[in-house]
Parts: structure tokens; C-alpha cells; sequence
């Protein structure tokens, strides 16, 4: 069985700790998932308005999750 199965198995249980424990470790596997398929779709040309569509987002949600910070030159570091 694979992790991520284990874990939707956990989330479902009656005892709270178990099923809180798996809930976050799924928030955080998505998290995971969501930021390699974004990183994937820009490799492949993908505008942050196709991605966001694709997630069901605004394209300032997923530009500000996502990119990269730019460094400003010039502005003291």
C-alpha cells in the first residue's frame, strides 16, 4: 500500500490523534505535489494563468505561492 493510501486510510479513523496526524501529513504531501506540478507546468512554458486555472485559483494566488522572490539590485543587499 502506498503512502499516500495510508494515510487517506488514517485520516479516516474515529480515534482524533490518528486521523489529525494523517490530515496533516496529507496537507503537507499535497503541499509537496502541488509545488512539483506547478515547477513541471513553468518548465514547460505553462503561463501562471494556465496553472492557476488548472488548480482553480486566481493566478495572483498561485504567482505569489510559487515564485521565485525576486532580489531587488540596488536596494541594500
Amino acid at each position: 500500500m502506498s503512502e499516500a493510501t495510508e494515510l487517506a486510510d488514517a485520516a479516516g479513523s474515529t480515534d482524533p490523534v490518528v486521523g489529525l496526524r494523517a490530515v496533516a501529513a496529507l496537507r503537507r504531501l499535497l503541499e509537496s505535489l502541488e509545488a512539483l506540478q506547478v515547477q513541471n507546468a513553468r518548465s514547460h512554458d505553462w503561463s501562471w494563468q494556465e496553472i492557476a486555472t488548472a488548480l482553480g485559483v486566481s493566478k495572483q494566488a498561485v504567482h505569489k505561492k510559487h515564485a521565485a522572490p525576486r532580489r531587488l539590485i540596488g536596494r541594500g543587499k
